[in-house]
């Protein structure tokens, strides 16, 4: 792994725009000027160049709507917000340079805690549909004399490459919920691991209503044959996460390196939350009791809101970093770029799989800075 940050602004520097995409993104964002605005849903192989085509997509489309809505369910590799979360985020300026990791904050956000969605398949379908609801509810708006000043926004969403066994089955369902009017499906030249011909998702007495856009990996060899965008996906997740975690120091504070960021996170003061007003909840396992502050301390946690309806619904507004925990003041110490006044209304702490990139704790001289020596034992 290189030792600075410059991998935060240059992660994939030879993306290629072939002719086929960009027709295929004309073709959706033009398609007619008097329908409703597209719900493209975006899938293929891993490699292929989803999330890329998604975000040119996105920029095509903001060159005749102001707004765009996106809807990443890839929690793996998540585009405007750290790994982990499922979210929905409203765009409104063009991205010139697709090479630029560009984080955002979502209008809607759910902490999955897990970077596949093979560990809990129900609960990434529950948050999935309940971020389009969302965007039904609130973006689907087409009678403008009732609503002067909302209009509908087209929406692009991002899928994970999983699309095989229970992956597949994921699309399947995922694609017959929302019901999308395109469907843009991305071929590799390994055959195996493309998804079926056609309406793969319907049954066969079922019509297809969606405008199917097939087309090919923009990276193609001597042989015309799509070639797979290797990437090291851990290594991809931590530079994310290294990015997230640079915003809760001003931009223009000089933090080049790994190892500086480790120290000024390490020294930057903590956000305290009082451990009563607060719960605590692990998703995918079961802690003790006993030891649940034990558990949370030096890792890294999803900022819940309960939601109104349900607590199965608690909306994230961030993740944030156990610094360390003061059992006997009833203190959590966390470091986070969420703003105070969103952390005051934080009441649920929700701690999953994801974890602090391994960098930041290697570093020599700051070995495990978020584990404080402080921490007292729960009796």
């Amino acid at each position: 792994m290189a030792s600075g940050l410059e991998d935060f602004e240059n992660p994939s520097p030879n993306i290629v725009i072939s002719q086929e995409w960009s027709d295929a993104a004309e073709t959706i964002a033009y398609d007619s000027v008097s329908s409703p605005p597209p719900v493209t849903f975006v899938c293929g192989p891993k490699n292929s160049g989803k999330t890329t085509f998604s975000r040119h997509l996105v920029n095509v489309l903001l060159q005749r709507y102001k707004r765009v809505a996106y809807l990443d369910t890839d929690v793996g590799q998540s585009e405007f917000t750290p790994p982990g979360l499922l979210s929905l985020t409203v765009i409104d300026k063009i991205t010139p340079d697709l090479t630029i990791p560009c984080l955002k904050t979502p209008e809607r956000c759910f902490f999955f805690g897990d970077i596949s969605s093979k560990r809990d398949p129900t609960t990434y379908l529950t948050y999935t549909y309940a971020l389009y609801d969302h965007y039904r509810k609130e973006h689907c708006i087409f009678d403008n004399k009732e609503y002067p000043n909302c209009a509908a926004l087209p929406l692009v969403i991002n899928t994970p490459g999983w699309v095989k066994g229970i992956g597949y089955d994921i699309l399947v369902d995922i694609l017959k919920y929302i019901c999308p009017s395109h469907v843009v499906k991305i071929r590799i030249s390994a055959e195996t691991k493309n998804l079926p011909a056609g309406a793969f998702w319907l049954d066969e007495e079922e019509c297809c209503t969606a405008t199917l856009v097939e087309i090919n990996s923009a990276r193609q060899d001597s042989f015309n044959r799509s070639v797979l965008i290797q990437k090291d996906s851990r290594l991809l997740r931590d530079l994310h996460m290294m990015a997230y975690f640079r915003q809760c120091f001003p931009s223009d504070m000089c933090i080049t390196t790994i190892k500086e960021l480790a120290h000024a996170l390490a020294a930057h003061p903590p956000f305290e939350i009082s451990i009563t007003s607060v719960k605590i909840k692990h998703v995918h396992c079961q802690v003790p009791e006993a030891e649940i502050f034990y558990s949370l301390n030096a890792t890294i946690v999803g900022l819940a809101v309960t939601s109104e309806d349900s607590e199965s619904f608690p909306h994230c507004v961030g993740l944030g970093l156990v610094r360390s925990i003061d059992t006997l003041k009833g203190i959590l110490y966390i470091i986070t770029p969420v703003p105070h006044n969103s952390l005051e209304k934080v009441d649920l702490l929700l701690q999953g799989y994801i974890q602090i990139p391994s960098c930041l704790l290697q570093v020599q001289g700051c070995i495990s800075p978020y584990m404080s020596t402080n921490v007292l034992p729960t009796d």
